[in-house]
């Protein structure tokens, strides 16, 4: 005989876990924008080649090209004398260059070379010197995100979901659609345009939805990001029980 399930959980038990002064129930209402920002969405574009004829290059400047041309204002980073995470420190003018344009930055595009098997150390090296917080201030939360790779061989995904990865850990709102060019080679041409077809047109696609998520969400980023435990977190009883674990300030 199967045996009676037991009753499901209501609200009525309560929640004797929860802080009821942190606790906020999301609604429609908080999602309306007051004032609609009026300068054009701000794209900050990586990649992760220093070669002279980079494709990951070329495919991040077609992206720079279909962006502007959707009314966005676009910077490409360079990460040309770009040291080493932690080989210096965070004064070093290139770096204090990426966490500037990231922190003016609305949306982001990672276009990377797969190089054995997943993305290349140039491009890991520019995403590790983006810091999840500096301050009370976060460089990438809740800005958007498209990722893009270009690859010598046969069609593959291993850098994509890589920058996949790091986007989602850099808390950032990566779009559904991505690009991956195999074969790059073939879809360049000599000036470093890339040629019509079915990648070019993912490429459009990839761009046209950045372009409408981060429209979307930049007003609203703050909000859609602010989570219970942070705001339990800011409060100066836990930032002083914080301290005490660790050993700054005795109980």
């Amino acid at each position: 005989m199967d045996k009676p399930l037991p009753p499901a959980p209501t609200v009525h038990d309560g929640f004797p876990n929860l802080s009821a002064a942190h606790f906020e129930v999301p609604t429609a209402a908080r999602l309306q924008v007051a004032q609609p920002f009026t300068h054009a969405p701000r794209f900050l574009i990586l990649y992760g080649s220093l070669r002279e004829r980079s494709f990951s290059r070329f495919l991040a400047c077609e992206a720079a090209r279909l962006l502007e041309a959707m009314g966005g204002e676009v910077r490409i980073f360079h990460a040309h004398g770009l040291p080493l995470p932690d080989d210096t420190t965070a004064d070093h003018p290139k770096v204090q260059e990426l966490r500037n344009l990231s922190l003016w930055s609305e949306g982001h595009v990672w276009v990377s070379p797969e190089r054995h098997g997943n993305l290349t150390g140039v491009m890991k090296s520019q995403i590790d010197w983006l810091p999840l917080a500096e301050g009370s201030v976060r460089p990438t939360q809740g800005r958007t995100l498209a990722v893009m790779q270009v690859s010598g061989g046969s069609q593959s995904f291993n850098a994509v979901n890589s920058l996949r990865l790091l986007g989602r850990w850099m808390r950032m709102i990566t779009i559904p659609n991505q690009s991956s060019v195999p074969m790059a080679y073939r879809e360049f041409d000599d000036a470093g345009r890339m040629k019509p077809g079915p990648l070019y047109e993912r490429v459009v696609d990839v761009c046209e939805e950045l372009m409408k998520f981060t429209l979307l969400t930049r007003e609203r980023a703050d909000y859609l990001v602010d989570r219970y435990s942070e705001r339990k977190e800011r409060e100066p009883d836990r930032l002083k029980a914080v301290a005490a674990d660790i050993g700054f300030v005795k109980r």
